[in-house]
């Protein structure tokens, strides 16, 4: 009986873990860009969530990654999408 229970508090666990984890941010990364951050050209996509990020600097150029809000075939501002980025010949 004791081992059911420990067994079903560690699967709880498990969901419990995964779910927070598509919610939280990651080490260094923002919503949306601070006012003085300047954009970068450094645009990656991110292996974890297969979003695409922009690397942001801030004045003691510090490294920020924000999503890039992008329609079909551009980046955020109407930059073209990373190389390998999924989007297809061009």
């Amino acid at each position: 009986m004791l081992v059911a229970l420990i067994g079903v508090v560690l699967i709880a666990a498990v969901i419990v873990a995964a779910a927070m984890s598509l919610f939280l941010r990651r080490h260094g990364e923002q919503a949306a860009p601070d006012p003085g951050w300047v954009a970068t050209d450094e645009v990656f996509r991110d292996p974890a969530s297969e979003r695409l990020m922009r690397v942001w600097l801030d004045a003691e150029e510090q490294r920020h990654y924000v999503p890039e809000r992008a329609g079909p075939g551009a980046g955020a501002r109407g930059r073209p999408r990373a190389p390998g980025d999924g989007g297809g010949p061009r």
